[in-house]
């Protein structure tokens, strides 16, 4: 049995992806590893760059371009996890991503020396060598969201009340607990992923990786991050010019308030948090909030306390 099944989702990013796997095969240690890239119907030349340059990849072409979540359930279902025996452990990497040598030994070292971590990550720098904030997330309840929208997590991001959707309170060089990690480095136990099941491909992208670190969460794991290990990241290299992925991003917030918060959010707060979405996603979400299966407003004698919503 390998140790480590690595899914790289590739769209229209060929030669980010080569760079990313000269990284990943340059990697140390004695654990064994596998790599399979999904294409998701790029028009670049990305899955015959990898046929001809990386034979050992396993290689999956979509015949559509069916999401992030979508894709990488491809590649995840390719190694047998949801099964019996699978992998000892996923890593979804984006292919804008370049992993030191020693990076891939160094996590796994930690979630060995860490059996309670289904989910872990390292620290994500940008190409100017600033970190990349969403590395570190809080879930987005509706009151983690509601001090987004009006700006109080910029206004006051040292606050542990206000600056949670970044956990910018936080040493950034620091062992943190956190809620959820972003899909471009995202290590998680295969056990783990047995017992919450594969991502939800109702959301296209964003949002899959906030959901999918919730669902394990809820079975009792800790999610991680790991600061002592860095990787450089590009940052939304497949949508960074792209509406799709902008209104993508809001519909993702949607989902995920509508499947862990919405019944149970009280009837002000509620309102609160779709009209934001609307308004800072643009109309084009109206549809689809007017069509959720909830109900548009629950009873109030039903709400809680508030929490948030989120993506990537």
């Amino acid at each position: 049995m390998i140790d480590l099944a690595i899914i790289v989702v590739n769209y229209n990013t060929r030669d980010l992806l080569r760079q990313c796997l000269r990284s990943v095969y340059a990697s140390r240690g004695t654990f064994a590893f596998e790599v399979c890239v999904v294409d998701n119907a790029s028009g670049d030349g990305s899955a015959a760059m990898v046929r001809a340059e990386f034979p050992q990849v396993r290689l999956i072409q979509s015949p559509r371009n069916g999401g992030y979540a979508y894709a990488n359930n491809l590649g995840l279902r390719a190694f047998g996890f949801g099964e019996a025996a699978s992998p000892r452990f996923a890593l979804l990497l984006n292919p804008d991503t370049v992993v030191p040598p020693d990076a891939l030994s160094d996590m796994l070292a930690f979630m060995g020396a860490h059996p309670e971590a289904g989910v872990a990550r390292p620290k994500l720098v940008l190409l100017d060598g600033s970190l990349d904030l969403a590395c570190r997330r809080s879930f987005p309840t509706p009151q983690v969201s509601f001090y987004r929208m009006i700006g109080l997590s910029r206004l006051f991001p040292r606050s542990r009340r206000f600056g949670r959707y970044n956990v910018t309170y936080a040493d950034p060089d620091q062992l943190t607990e956190i809620d959820s990690v972003v899909g471009a480095f995202m290590l998680v136990r295969g056990e783990a992923i047995r017992q919450a099941g594969l991502l939800d491909e109702s959301f296209f992208m964003y949002g899959e990786d906030l959901d999918w670190s919730k669902r394990i969460k809820d079975r009792g794991w800790k999610v991680y991050y790991n600061p002592a290990v860095t990787v450089q990241h590009v940052k939304r290299a497949a949508s960074r010019f792209s509406r799709k992925a902008q209104v993508e991003f809001y519909r993702a917030m949607l989902i995920f308030y509508r499947k862990h918060y919405a019944e149970r959010t009280p009837f002000w707060l509620h309102a609160l948090v779709l009209a934001g979405i609307v308004l800072k996603g643009g109309f084009a979400l109206l549809g689809d909030v007017m069509r959720q299966p909830l109900p548009l407003l629950p009873s109030p004698v039903r709400g809680g306390e508030g929490e948030e919503v989120g993506g990537r």
